[in-house]
């Protein structure tokens, strides 16, 4: 590969990520913390796929996602408590399906703007989130959950083993889909609903399809990390859409080609990476009341990211052109 300009410059991130991420695992990082982060990152990338379609495919910002995330642990942990952990995971992917297509509607057939649909949607589903609890905690202690269910068959990994099918099985079924007419029309009305309109695609079907199935991916986040952590909290889906747009981006700068398959490698890469910077932060001795402060910085700075890189070719352009007039 021939290092030009541009080449150098778009791989400054990248060597510089991995060697942040080198440095992570190698130094004070145990090797249960390091199994422990790994396990939430793979439960993060499902979250991160969910929001992957609605920002990346769709192009259009759905904030009901820290409801949905709430929907899926509070549905997964009923479910759970009550003696029934898959259930309650098949039923959560029913309902993000279900608040997601009531933002689909409010954008589609009631003209509602984006951004006050998810909010709407995420509002009502703080309420119906605590309805479904019957109160703000719910413990699964001594409880059994899809992670103890594997427990038999994969020994002391059965966490990341658990959490590792079930990712594969989601991200092969969303490459699948997004490979097929529908799938297709779904991504063609993210890139011109125009177009797709006169093509006599209906597009309004095609975006509460959209953010069905974004929701339904994030809530089934929510109720694998209820069942991963034995534990459900009315807030725990605060900050969510965040980490997931962290993950997305951070993923990015390894896999920049826009491809189906590089989309989908790109959150489930950056869910793990993201965790991964967290967990080093908190293994310092990071108060933990400063988790979120710490996740908007990384936020921030994953956000900037194009913008540091245009500085840096900038600055580079301006060094070659005075050591060119010395």
């Amino acid at each position: 590969m021939k290092l030009n300009k541009k080449t150098v410059i778009s791989l400054i991130p990248k060597v510089v990520l991995i060697i942040l991420l080198l440095v992570i695992i190698n130094t004070q990082l145990t090797e249960s913390v390091v199994t422990g982060t790994f396990e939430k990152g793979l439960v993060f990338a499902i979250l991160a796929l969910g929001i992957f379609i609605s920002f990346r495919i769709l192009d259009i910002p759905d904030l009901s996602v820290d409801g949905t995330f709430t929907l899926g642990v509070a549905v997964s942990v009923m479910q759970a408590f009550n003696g029934d952990p898959v259930k309650g995971i098949l039923l959560s992917i029913v309902a993000g399906a279900i608040a997601g297509s009531v933002t689909g509607i409010l954008i589609t057939k009631l003209n509602v703007q984006p951004i006050l649909a998810g909010i709407i949607t995420m509002t009502a589903l703080y309420s119906i989130n605590l309805k479904i609890m019957d109160r703000p905690n719910i413990s699964l202690y001594k409880k059994d959950t899809i992670f103890t269910m594997a427990q038999k068959y994969f020994g002391d990994y059965y966490k990341l083993a658990a959490a590792g099918i079930v990712l594969i099985i989601t991200a092969a079924l969303l490459f699948w889909f997004l490979k097929t007419q529908a799938g297709m029309s779904l991504r063609a009305t993210g890139d011109n609903e125009y177009m797709v309109r006169a093509s006599s695609i209906n597009s309004d079907r095609m975006k509460i399809m959209g953010f069905a199935i974004a929701n339904a991916l994030v809530s089934l986040s929510g109720a694998m990390y209820a069942q991963y952590s034995s534990a459900g909290d009315s807030n725990s889906g605060t900050g969510m859409l965040v980490v997931g747009l962290a993950s997305i981006i951070i993923g990015e700068i390894f896999f920049s080609k826009h491809s189906i398959l590089c989309g989908i490698l790109a959150a489930i890469f950056g869910a793990v990476a993201y965790r991964f910077v967290l967990a080093f932060a908190m293994n310092l001795g990071m108060d933990s009341n400063y988790t979120k402060l710490f996740s908007a910085c990384i936020v921030a700075l994953a956000i900037s990211l194009p913008a540091i890189k245009k500085y840096i070719t900038k600055a580079y352009k301006r060094v070659c052109g005075d050591r060119q007039e010395g």
